[in-house]
């Protein structure tokens, strides 16, 4: 499933105000979260993002990050496509960390127990790192502080 394309531009600094019908099919499915094109300009960017619902209106976050990517302003109009997402997580796991869990079976459990929201925290923790072998580093202690019994974000990366 995927949306026609649309255009928006920012409200209240990070947020898009998404026109009804463009997410009521995907809301329709009980798709919250979905695959996001957007480009402006010469350039495009993806990512995964989440419908969200404020009073009568739906919105998404588009943050400085992106904006920056993006290269757009807020009085700018830029262009935004949705896909349905089937990322298992709602967002791209990278390579390193889903190797090292799928290689600790205690850890992946641990991991897969938690909620969704608090899986998809542990991967942007994991990919906010850009060199490949931090990435492993990362995620082996990550690991290995799961199976101490450490939940708290603040410290699953933190060596004890």
């Amino acid at each position: 499933m995927q949306s026609p394309v649309f255009e928006v531009s920012l409200s209240g600094g990070f947020g898009i105000i998404l026109p009804p019908h463009i997410i009521k099919p995907f809301l329709d499915k009980g798709q919250k979260r979905v695959k996001v094109e957007a480009s402006f300009e010469e350039k495009s960017i993806s990512f995964h993002g989440a419908i969200q619902k404020r009073g009568d209106r739906h919105f998404m976050m588009f943050g400085k990050n992106n904006q920056k990517a993006l290269g757009v302003f807020p009085n700018d109009y830029f262009q935004l496509q949705f896909f349905e997402d089937d990322s298992k997580y709602g967002v791209e796991i990278s390579e390193e960390l889903e190797a090292v869990l799928l290689s600790d079976y205690d850890a992946y459990q641990i991991f897969e127990s938690f909620t969704k929201g608090k899986k998809r925290g542990i991967i942007y923790m994991i990919s906010r790192y850009t060199v490949s072998q931090t990435r492993i580093d990362k995620s082996i202690l990550l690991c290995e502080n799961l199976k101490k019994g450490i939940r708290d974000n603040r410290d699953l990366l933190k060596s004890f």
